[in-house]
């Protein structure tokens, strides 16, 4: 059975009248000039990351100066030096979009800069060398490395004290001027709100004695104060607000933006400081967040993985399928498949295929009841393949097709996606990754008949950590769990 092919939206987003917009005034020499968007003003420079290359290169020459003249081979301090870079730059110890405090990055510079000098003294002549003297080297590498990047470090934190960067600040009204008021308030933390993106201009009034900011309620409106005020900072607050406004996102990163997301509603008590880029600004809690979309969430690895795997579990387990589809075939009849319409990454609806173990009565309720677990007209085969989510692995030919992934949000049906997004406002954001069989939520018992806002934290959990070994993890625990009788 096919279910309905229209998707509910979960709310329908209220028309404002326009308004003509005002927005701040670049500083600088471009102030005062007026034309069309683009001219008479121009972008700041981006940081670059150069300073930082330098030091950790001086840094690694100094240290290797304390080694006695006839070790200091230049193929070893070569060796050396690209480990050390390398190490720094896949942990984005090069990032120029956050400042670090002066002790906040000592423990990732110093632990990359031992790992580089135990495998270059492992695979050079240096294994000879007392560990005194080895130990003196590394000491001295570090404590230059550490030196050289805070001092670069405080230059640009004088840098945006004296010139912070324009900002924007995307989010609802209410919580959008509660985030820049706390930001005006505080002009060390080097980010000046120029204008807030939100839907509702008509709500007026900000915190006493403080400016009020322009309220932009289109994208061309964004992209037009991003240009003359030459905007660099896109702050994202708000629960739902990466959802509501990814189009504007996917704009503004475009044209070369940074986007922050800062926790502004309650602390952060999840796994937010282990992601990259993870801070605060102005005591709010911040991370990197690149807009849906993007490759962040998989990427080549993943889809490599879920090519490689579903192949060969389509051939593996090719048998098993086709003896479950004979029995049912014999037991009930033709039309062993069944097709139901779920919806997948960002909103769009595909046809997920199960073997058939219950046969609606409608297609009405095939696209509305919750669950048939419990069915007493169930057969006891098909209540065997339910409990052993046997029926589950035509779902392999979705993951080598690119419909779903082997790890990601269980896909929904439009009827209960509409119903939960207005129930749950993180329910929609679980579509920022393509839907899988298994899941975080699932390998924690969330399975079948349980709490959907469970659900969802995991699942955006598991999107906003998301890494291929816990994919591999996850797709461990499940063949662990695979026969135990949870039921779907």
């Amino acid at each position: 059975m096919t279910a309905e092919s229209t998707v509910a939206s979960p709310a329908e987003h209220q028309r404002v009248p326009k308004r003509a917009v005002s927005v701040l005034a670049p500083r600088g020499p471009a102030a005062g000039r007026r034309g069309t968007p683009g001219r008479g003003t121009r972008r700041p420079r981006r940081t670059s990351p150069a300073p930082l290359w330098l030091v950790d290169g001086g840094a690694v020459l100094l240290g290797a100066l304390v080694l006695p003249a006839p070790h200091r081979h230049p193929l070893v301090v070569a060796l050396l030096a690209l480990g050390v870079l390398g190490l720094n730059r896949r942990a984005a110890l090069y990032g120029t979009s956050a400042v670090p405090g002066p002790l906040d990055e000592l423990p990732a510079v110093c632990g990359r800069i031992a790992v580089a000098w135990a495998a270059v003294v492992a695979l050079s002549p240096l294994r000879s060398l007392p560990l005194a003297v080895l130990v003196t080297a590394v000491a001295m590498h570090c404590a230059v490395a550490c030196g050289g990047r805070a001092a670069v470090h405080g230059l640009r934190r004088r840098t945006l004290r004296r010139r912070p960067c324009p900002a924007l600040v995307v989010g609802p009204l209410s919580t959008a001027r509660l985030v820049s008021a706390a930001l005006l308030r505080q002009p060390d933390c080097g980010v000046r709100p120029v204008g807030l993106v939100a839907d509702d201009p008509e709500v007026l009034g900000g915190a006493e004695n403080e400016p009020e900011l322009p309220v932009l309620t289109t994208a061309l409106e964004a992209r037009r104060a991003l240009v003359q005020n030459g905007v660099r900072t896109v702050l994202v607050v708000g629960a739902a607000t990466r959802v509501e406004k990814d189009a504007v996102l996917r704009a503004l990163a475009g044209h070369g933006c940074v986007l922050w997301e800062l926790d502004a509603d309650s602390p952060s008590y999840g796994m937010g400081g282990q992601l990259r880029g993870a801070g605060h600004l102005a005591g709010f809690s911040r991370r990197l967040l690149r807009p849906q979309g993007g490759r962040r969430f998989g990427g080549a690895g993943k889809r490599t993985l879920d090519v490689v795997f579903s192949g060969s579990l389509l051939v593996l387990t090719g048998p098993v399928l086709l003896v479950c589809a004979l029995v049912l075939r014999a037991m009930d009849g033709p039309g062993v498949v069944f097709r139901q319409e779920r919806i997948g990454k960002d909103g769009r609806p595909f046809t997920m295929l199960k073997l058939r173990t219950h046969r609606p009565a409608s297609a009405h309720e095939a696209a509305t009841r919750w669950s048939v677990a419990d069915d007493q007209d169930m057969s006891r085969f098909c209540h065997f393949l339910r409990r052993t989510s046997l029926d589950e692995l035509l779902q392999l030919w979705n993951v080598f097709r690119g419909d779903m992934s082997l790890v990601g949000p269980r896909p929904e049906r439009p009827y209960f996606v509409a119903k939960f997004s207005q129930a749950h406002p993180g329910y929609p954001a679980r579509h920022r990754m393509r839907t899988g069989i298994t899941g975080l939520a699932q390998i924690n018992g969330l399975r079948g008949d349980t709490s959907i806002e469970d659900r969802c934290r995991y699942d955006n959990a598991y999107i906003d950590n998301w890494s291929l070994w816990q994919d591999i993890c996850i797709l461990l625990r499940t063949a662990a769990q695979f026969v135990r009788p949870t039921g779907s």
